[in-house]
């Protein structure tokens, strides 16, 4: 499996921003081959959703309507780490949030289509609060 650990959570006003990272670490590089990667969250009193995802080796990671435009995603890959860049921060994006692995699977699109729950791979969350 994959170990996961979120940083980078804090209080910040409406309209800034933070940056979330996510450290993987794996017993063999070649276990982050294939990956589908994501972010969620889970709002206070909410429900965990999908916030951003992509496909290891794939180009294009797949945005939540409500963080196009002010989320994006990027990685290091010889540091293993995937950040969330979080701008216009809104009241509305206080949640703690999780980076989660699934697969290895065969296609980006494979990425796109899989179930929440098809995750086996959890960091433990790290939480934004947005103050308004």
């Amino acid at each position: 499996g994959v170990q996961l650990v979120e940083s980078g959570g804090g209080s910040v006003q409406a309209g800034g921003s933070l940056r979330l990272s996510c450290a993987a670490s794996t017993d063999s590089d070649d276990e982050v081959d294939g990956k589908c990667m994501g972010w969620f969250r889970r709002a206070p009193g909410g429900e965990r959703k999908a916030v951003a995802r992509f496909y290891q080796g794939g180009v294009r990671t797949n945005y939540a309507d409500s963080v196009k435009g002010r989320f994006t995603v990027s990685q290091d890959n010889a540091q293993n780490t995937v950040y969330l860049h979080m701008t216009n921060l809104e009241p509305e994006d206080t949640a703690m949030y999780y980076c989660a692995a699934a697969g290895p699977l065969p296609n980006p699109l494979a990425c796109l289509i899989i179930q929440q729950r098809e995750f086996d791979d959890w960091g433990q969350g790290t939480k934004v609060t947005v103050t308004s």
